[in-house]
């Protein structure tokens, strides 16, 4: 369409019609372009037309209908043909401009993150109509190799050059009979790194013994000995210390304190809550212990299976503050909250997920993306200036050590 030609026919229509006018236009104006593009190709290969005794190995093969993709949307276009000989025979020979116009990358990675922010393989084609991959199958295709590439770039990084000094293990459930366990790092510098993760049926010793171990492979090493943040899980705490003996096991405040306030009355709870918040707020040993005693004694005057449950826990609830480090650090390290609150992101993009496929690496796909994700938003640890102090008192071989009393067989490499 001429210039001149569009301004007349501009000139002609209702202002709400101009804009699809004009874009006519400017799809006239590439798709012309586009043929003229190859034609300057097959004038590389073949030579000027007409041009007589040409010894070369490419011939014009006349035109064919064919495709490119604009605006997401597939237009039909006149490609030329070319040959190439081959001996006393010759075959189609495929030009590079016309694979380029027909490329729907840029259209794939429209419809990937339609897809990855709520809208389902059954709704692209009104997002997108006339492309050419919006069919369910196309969009699950697509998913499925994006959602490889995730997994790979989780699992391949290389977490040897960092120097961690804590490990954060949760499980998070996904389904029925499925779960999995995430293990968060902190570096020492304050920083958070989703090191791995691991799927099974439960939160079972044997699951986190295959993570623990895969982690260990990809050169996970902490300086000093590890802190260990868990939750109330034997299996995670068991398998911790096979692979780790020596490591300070927190257990995180923040369960414990649920667990307990299900065996209360609701005129308790609050009671509760607050010597638990004065529980976390101690500084040293002394204060830590003498504000643990008058929770203890508090809850085994309401309720003896409560007392049973804090006994259980015992000085693990209070395993950094008996390191004698800053209570800045407490805010960040006494609970699992630093891995939970991702789960929160990851919750939200797995959410959608109606039905999980175990037999397959679907729901790894999804844990690698949405971990992925949910580490984007990290920050550094509250009271990060005070990790060199932690990490002195790790070092020494006197630290406070919560270990299972009964013996433990150590992890294979």
């Amino acid at each position: 369409m001429e210039q001149t030609n569009v301004w007349k026919e501009l000139s002609q229509v209702e202002t709400a019609k101009a804009g699809e006018v004009f874009r006519d236009c400017i799809r006239g104006i590439v798709r012309s372009t586009y043929y003229d593009l190859m034609l300057e190709e097959v004038a590389s290969l073949c030579g000027k037309r007409y041009t007589q005794g040409s010894v070369n190995d490419f011939l014009r093969a006349g035109s064919a209908p064919g495709i490119c993709i604009l605006n997401g949307k597939q237009e039909q276009v006149k490609r030329p043909r070319v040959r190439k000989r081959s001996g006393k025979k010759s075959k189609e020979h495929k030009l590079k401009s016309y694979s380029a116009g027909k490329n729907g990358d840029e259209v794939q990675d429209m419809i990937l993150r339609a897809f990855l922010s709520g809208v389902s393989g059954r709704d692209q084609k009104g997002l997108y109509p006339g492309s050419p991959f919006t069919s369910k199958s196309s969009v699950s295709r697509l998913w499925a190799t994006k959602g490889i590439e995730k997994l790979e770039e989780l699992r391949n990084r290389d977490i040897s050059e960092d120097k961690f000094f804590a490990l954060m293990l949760d499980g998070i459930g996904l389904g029925n009979d499925l779960t999995a366990i995430v293990a968060l790092g902190i570096t020492l510098e304050g920083k958070k790194k989703i090191i791995d993760f691991h799927i099974g049926s439960t939160e079972s010793s044997e699951v986190c013994d295959d993570l623990l171990t895969r982690i260990h492979k990809r050169g996970f090493k902490s300086e000093g000995r590890l802190l260990c943040v868990l939750d109330g899980s034997k299996a995670l705490k068991k398998s911790t210390l096979k692979r780790y003996p020596d490591a300070v096991v927190q257990r995180c405040t923040i369960h414990k304190e649920r667990n307990i306030r299900s065996y209360l009355s609701k005129r308790h709870h609050g009671e509760l809550a607050g010597r638990f918040k004065t529980l976390r707020q101690m500084e040293g040993e002394e204060a830590v212990r003498e504000a643990y005693k008058e929770l203890s004694d508090f809850v085994k005057e309401k309720n003896s299976a409560a007392f049973e449950s804090l006994n259980e826990a015992g000085e693990s609830l209070i395993a950094l503050q008996l390191l004698n480090v800053p209570a800045t650090l407490n805010k960040s390290l006494l609970s699992t909250n630093l891995i939970e609150n991702p789960f929160r992101n990851v919750r939200a993009k797995i959410g959608r997920v109606k039905r999980w496929r175990p037999e397959t690496d679907q729901p790894s796909r999804w844990m690698a993306y949405a971990l992925l994700e949910a580490e984007k938003g990290f920050r550094r640890i509250k009271g990060y200036r005070e990790i060199d102090q932690l990490i002195l008192k790790l070092k020494r071989s006197d630290s406070t050590s919560t270990i299972l009393k009964e013996p433990v067989q150590p992890l294979a490499d």
